[in-house]
């Protein structure tokens, strides 16, 4: 009979994870909570480059990682229940959307718990760590403008997430401080697909036929933006120039390959995860945010 006990030498008993976790009361596991559909985790690579490198954080510590995805109200119900259980010792919490209450009735519950991205809510205490998107897209604008482009678009990414607003607010503030109108005829919004890249970029297309370059908010949506372009005639970067956002491997398969901002995903994983097992080691709840980098290549 499996007992989670270890013998080793004469007499001596060894915990094994299974013993450790009955006097401990832990699981000695942790949950990755994606909060999208199913068909979104196999699309964009952001969530398997997160995914790997939480993985490969908590395997040196000799701790597995779950992966969950809850793309509906019922999903997130149920895994709510399962995590409050005490199924795992605490969740890395991936693409939580505005409204969505999961964040918070796992705070509650006092499930220990970091979310990629700042929170939306206001005067929220659950930790996180995130790159500067702010920041980040106030450099792409700023290169954008540096090569003499004045009719810049935006597909932003979706507004009910911290990441789609805050690369939007670095838009606007960077044309406003250059003294260029806002014109909202060059925003449109994504929900960071390939398909919404495309369907934005034929709208900018169609409200501002004029437009000389676009900062799209992710680079899976900046490829759907080279595959409107290029149906519509125009040359890249010869006639629209085109910067994504986050130097994911859509950034390097695309034609041309983009300039983008590079998230530091790496250390964004790490960082979770140090976060995260501070807290299920009886830390308060913290904040992270990790500087991005502008990267040129051939589509500006």
């Amino acid at each position: 009979m499996a007992t989670g006990l270890g013998v080793r030498g004469a007499g001596v008993a060894v915990l094994g994870p299974a013993g450790r976790s009955l006097i401990t009361g832990r699981s000695d596991s942790v949950g990755f909570l994606l909060t999208e559909p199913q068909e979104r985790f196999f699309e964009d690579p952001n969530f398997n480059v997160l995914l790997s490198g939480c993985t490969q954080a908590l395997a040196a510590h000799d701790i597995p990682l779950l992966l969950m995805l809850a793309g509906t109200k019922d999903e997130r119900r149920r895994i709510t229940r399962y995590i409050t259980a005490g199924h795992v010792d605490g969740v890395l919490l991936v693409s939580s959307h505005s409204g969505d209450p999961v964040a918070e009735e796992l705070r509650k519950a006092g499930v220990p718990l970091v979310q990629c991205g700042k929170p939306m809510g206001p005067g929220s205490k659950v930790s996180y760590v995130a790159a500067d998107d702010r920041d980040g897209a106030r450099d792409m604008v700023r290169h954008l403008l540096s090569l003499g482009r004045r009719r810049i678009g935006m597909v932003t990414g979706p507004l009910d997430l911290p990441g789609g607003v805050d690369r939007l607010a670095g838009y606007r503030e960077v044309l406003t401080e250059a003294g260029i109108e806002i014109d909202e005829r060059l925003v449109v919004s994504g929900d960071y697909s390939r398909a919404s890249g495309d369907a934005g970029t034929e709208r900018l297309l169609a409200q501002a036929p004029d437009m000389d370059a676009v900062f799209v908010a992710s680079d899976l949506m900046a490829q759907g933006a080279l595959a409107a372009l290029r149906r519509a005639g125009r040359r890249v970067p010869e006639d629209v120039a085109v910067g994504g956002f986050d130097d994911s491997s859509a950034a390097t398969e695309a034609t041309p390959a983009l300039t983008t901002i590079r998230q530091p995903y790496d250390r964004i994983s790490a960082e979770m995860v140090r976060v995260l097992l501070a807290q299920i080691g009886g830390e308060d709840a913290a904040a992270v945010i990790l500087p991005t980098e502008l990267v040129k290549r051939d589509s500006t």
